[in-house]
């Protein structure tokens, strides 16, 4: 069984043929999908999904791009939302350098905000990362995330970098680029993860697996990315299905 730790089932890409996307993901044996909202409008939606489907969650949180969107009262929303049974992570956040919409000390103030109501609600994140591996780093570390842990979404760095993550209590996740010919970096560090640290994901419908890039992503593709992961540590498909599914179960408390 596979489980699929981040996906976007709540984007407007899905609004027409869902129930399809959701029977191929069965068909191919996904067995739990997290759905991330992320801002107002995709927040309700993912707890929607996790209310009709018993094997969908949901993530909450404020994303980096839009952080200077966020309010007091959005905060105490994502408060009021984190004790819903079906929510098991607070997420994503983090920063992204690569879009300038909102200054990065509002991305800062918005990121330390919403890991302070990680451990005050004792629920792990989600982390977003673009371009912006040492302040997050340097973040996580004074902010003693370490407390809740969580997960490096769709992880793109060093070993290095890796390793200090899975110091903090954080799993490391890969999607799509694992599996793209020339992506090198991701599937040197995909090697050398320990088993109890790794996860997988599709971010879908962005990052679409080979054979599929350049097509919209969905939660059956995330069988790509085991089957590789499964040959860069040279294990069978099927110990990687396992793994990473009881990972997931644990970071997110899903029995």
């Amino acid at each position: 069984m596979l489980f699929d730790t981040h996906a976007h089932l709540n984007a407007v890409q899905f609004e027409e043929d869902l129930n399809e996307v959701i029977d191929r993901a069965l068909q191919e044996k996904v067995e739990a999908i997290v759905v991330v909202g992320f801002d107002r409008e995709t927040i309700p939606k993912a707890i929607e999904l996790s209310e009709r489907y018993d094997f969908i969650y949901a993530a909450v949180g404020w994303h980096p791009v839009d952080a200077i969107d966020m309010t007091d009262h959005d905060l105490d929303w994502l408060r009021e939302l984190s004790s819903h049974p079906k929510v098991v992570a607070l997420g994503e956040m983090g920063l992204d350098y690569h879009w300038d919409k909102s200054p990065k000390d509002v991305q800062k103030e918005v990121f330390r905000k919403q890991i302070a109501l990680a451990k005050e609600v004792q629920l792990p994140i989600i982390i977003h990362n673009r371009e912006a591996t040492a302040d997050i780093v340097q973040i996580l570390k004074e902010e003693n995330a370490k407390e809740v842990g969580g997960v490096m979404h769709c992880f793109s760095g060093s070993l290095e970098v890796a390793k200090q993550c899975m110091d903090m209590n954080f799993y490391i996740s890969f999607g799509g680029p694992v599996t793209f010919k020339n992506a090198k970096k991701p599937k040197e560090v995909a090697a050398e993860i320990p088993l109890d640290r790794l996860l997988i994901e599709t971010d879908c419908p962005y990052l679409t697996p080979h054979p599929f890039r350049g097509k919209r992503n969905e939660p059956s593709y995330v069988k790509y990315i085991a089957e590789k992961i499964a040959e860069l540590k040279g294990l069978t498909f099927e110990e990687i299905a396992k793994i990473t599914t009881r990972n997931g179960k644990k970071l997110f408390g899903i029995s």
